[in-house]
């Protein structure tokens, strides 16, 4: 679906945005009147803190698949989930509800599937099902966009094979795993002439020829033959191409993004504010202001190994159960997020 350009100004001499094309998946635009910095924070910001919500525990009770409980635990964490209005989700370590998750921070989902023909069973999103309350009636549920309305294939089951799994949807950020993306891509450019030099085109013969233009170089005015180099140019015009992988739509992920990074400003301007004051909160002081995503800190109170019930592989053929966690050290140390990986990855 596509919508005629336009364009929103917030002042006459201020930023402007042109949405040059429009779907459900995805947004085109061009981002006028901020500078280059601005500009590329906003990308980082869109790419890597805008919360969505994603499976982050799976406790298996049954597998008998040919795949580990681990590779399934992964596949699972990374399946869309839908993350509409998930502010009012909170995070689950900083909820005041619970010690572990509860509805407030989190949402459970099931799946229990047996194979009893001859064919081959395929387990997909859709089995899914999402188990008791949750914040809002949106979020957690499988993102299922093909037109057999099946979803992601999860694993193949043959005759007699079972998966029966409990899953448990988070809020976070894709700086601390990949699975919390919004995005599948964030496309970014600007200066498409190279008449800035910001980059150094390596030819043979001929640049023009050996480098193709963008589809964005119609849009500016291509550089004159002779015409000197303007040392004091600066990028003007920025063209955004953000596809979101189904858990936002794209001017939510926008819009997030955009307010994710005034909180982060926010925060810059109070922690110099109070250090002017003399009241130094600083990054190891008070964060009651700050609000928005921000990476778990390692070995706080209540995540971690700490209290780890451990992960365990039911023993197959009849051996005992292998259990590595409850107190046991691992082979990696604490976990890098801060997070308890209790029974299985994602």
């Amino acid at each position: 679906m596509e919508y005629d350009p336009m364009i929103m100004d917030t002042e006459a001499t201020g930023p402007s945005v042109k949405i040059t094309e429009a779907g459900s998946h995805h947004v085109d635009f061009e981002l006028q009147g901020v500078d280059l910095a601005f500009a590329n924070s906003l990308r980082r910001v869109v790419l890597a803190e805008v919360p969505t919500m994603a499976i982050d525990l799976v406790e298996f009770s049954a597998n008998t698949s040919v795949l580990a409980d681990e590779f399934i635990a992964h596949r699972l964490g990374l399946i869309p989930l839908n993350s509409k209005n998930v502010d009012d989700v909170a995070y689950s370590r900083d909820c005041d509800l619970c010690n572990d998750r509860c509805e407030n921070c989190s949402v459970t989902l099931s799946l229990h599937a047996r194979c009893t023909g001859d064919d081959i069973m395929r387990v997909y999103a859709r089995d899914l099902v999402v188990d008791g309350g949750r914040a809002n009636q949106w979020v957690g549920s499988p993102v299922i966009t093909d037109p057999e309305g099946l979803g992601t294939v999860i694993c193949k089951l043959r005759k007699g094979q079972e998966l029966n799994v409990k899953c448990i949807a988070k809020k976070g950020i894709a700086k601390e795993h990949a699975k919390w993306a919004p995005t599948s891509a964030v496309g970014f450019e600007y200066d498409p002439h190279n008449k800035l030099r910001h980059t150094e085109l390596w030819f043979e013969e001929d640049a023009s020829k050996e480098w193709p233009k963008s589809k964005y170089a119609d849009w500016e005015e291509p550089p004159q033959e002779g015409e000197p180099f303007d040392y004091d140019a600066v990028p003007e015009r920025f063209y955004f191409e953000v596809e979101s992988v189904g858990n936002l739509e794209p001017d939510a992920i926008i819009q997030q993004g955009i307010k994710v990074l005034q909180q982060k400003l926010a925060s810059v301007i109070q922690t110099v504010t109070e250090g002017e004051g003399g009241d130094i909160n600083g990054m190891n002081g008070a964060d009651d202001y700050n609000n928005g995503p921000r990476s778990p800190d390692t070995g706080m109170v209540g995540s971690g190994w700490q209290g780890d019930t451990g992960y365990t592989t039911p023993g197959y053929g009849g051996g005992n159960a292998s259990t590595w966690g409850a107190g046991a050290a691992t082979p990696y140390g604490a976990t890098p997020y801060g997070q308890s990986h209790s029974n299985g990855w994602s």
